[in-house]
């Protein structure tokens, strides 16, 4: 920022040119049509925008498996803590070599801060946000999530 010095009437006009800027933001803004979305009535219609981080999900594939490789990478991105990935060694039958494979992805959508540096750590774009908002429960114990699927092991 400068430091200009203006005499008695340079300040009075450079500060009616300030003041005269900030106002024609403000009178744009003020002609600007406005929205409003009246939630709980349009909530069948409501589109929310593609870039809003509602919940952390873990997308599968047609054959119901996800991409994670339990690098843990999300995990230590987190600044609060609130994922938490377990994993155990497995020997892959066909190359008989040992990897890491995904137990339980737990999420604590109550503590989170929707920073989003657990999908930009993600090297294999296993988990992203989804555009879900409406998380009111009457107990934290049901913000706490697996997001993987526990039924089936990943190859």
């Amino acid at each position: 920022m400068e430091n200009k010095k203006y005499s008695y009437m340079g300040g009075i006009f450079h500060g009616l040119k300030t003041l005269l800027t900030g106002m024609k933001v403000t009178w744009i803004e003020f002609f600007t049509k406005k929205t409003t979305e009246q939630y709980p009535e349009n909530r069948n219609s409501l589109v929310m925008f593609e870039r809003f981080r509602g919940t952390l999900t873990m997308p599968v594939d047609e054959n119901g498996r996800n991409k994670c490789i339990a690098c843990g990478l999300c995990e230590n991105a987190c600044p609060n803590g609130t994922i938490h990935v377990e994993s155990e060694m497995v020997t892959d039958e066909e190359t008989g070599k040992k990897k890491k494979v995904l137990v339980r992805y737990r999420y604590d959508l109550g503590s989170c801060m929707f920073c989003q540096l657990c999908v930009n750590a993600c090297p294999t774009g296993a988990i992203a946000f989804s555009t879900a908002f409406e998380h009111a429960v009457y107990t934290r114990d049901k913000l706490v999530k697996t997001l993987n699927r526990t039924t089936d092991k990943q190859s």
